[in-house]
């Protein structure tokens, strides 16, 4: 059994740049992604609804590490259609898919995965960005991220090159209780691991894990906070 939520909000900016969509196919098949939009380079929220539609539309049932490779390098070729010279849309892609006893992710840029397996944190994605070669050197520690100047630099987006290099995980589903979540950095900048785990031990259902985990966002952000959005998947696994 799949359930999901899944929320966008604009924050403290004048235009939400973020986008959230699923696709489902019945049979305990999903697709289901979080975008961003990179605001500096203009034309965010076109870039993210692209690439979000194009992922969504080629998904075909199937959860697999090459075809999932193919349509996000597909969605990278629309958004790099879109472009003109004054207008260099990029976006941010973390994507998740879904069959019976498997799970197939992949993510482009500083939207982030997490999953957990009976409560517990087992695997976030490592984040395309100075900050994380920060991390991999030894100069900061992960949770050094959130607040590090260049956390917002990011090295890897859709609309960036034409030979997309997409970071593709592909796991069995152990039996038990699996929870994903998927979400831009306006989220996860706000809260932390630790809080994600706690929330989801008392949540009832996807809608009250995100809300949970929004009360302690909501709690941090300054006024001008970014655009925020998240996306939650409990599956049941036999």
């Amino acid at each position: 059994m799949i359930q999901t939520a899944s929320y966008t909000d604009v924050g403290g900016r004048p235009e939400n740049e973020d986008a959230v969509r699923q696709a489902a196919k019945g049979d305990g098949r999903l697709c289901i992604l979080v975008a961003d939009g990179l605001g500096g380079h203009g034309g965010g929220a076109q870039a993210s609804a692209a690439a979000s539609q194009a992922i969504c539309a080629a998904w075909d049932g199937r959860a697999d590490a090459a075809s999932l490779t193919r349509w996000v390098r597909e969605a990278n070729r629309q958004v790099l259609a879109l472009q003109t010279p004054r207008c260099a849309m990029k976006t941010t892609v973390a994507v998740l898919t879904l069959e019976p006893g498997r799970a197939v992710w992949a993510h482009v840029g500083d939207s982030r995965l997490y999953h957990f397996h009976n409560g517990k944190l087992v695997f976030q994605t490592r984040d395309h960005s100075v900050a994380q070669i920060g991390v991999m050197l030894g100069e900061i520690t992960v949770d050094q991220i959130r607040f590090h100047e260049d956390r917002s630099r990011v090295l890897r987006a859709l609309g960036q090159d034409e030979d997309l290099n997409v970071e593709v995980r592909e796991q069995a589903l152990e039996p038990g209780r699996h929870a994903f979540l998927l979400c831009s950095d306006g989220f996860w900048e706000y809260v932390l691991e630790p809080e994600m785990e706690e929330s989801l031990a008392r949540a009832s259902s996807p809608e009250d894990w995100l809300a949970r985990m929004r009360e302690h966002l909501k709690g941090r952000v300054p006024p001008d906070n970014d655009n925020n959005t998240a996306a939650a998947v409990w599956v049941a696994a036999k």
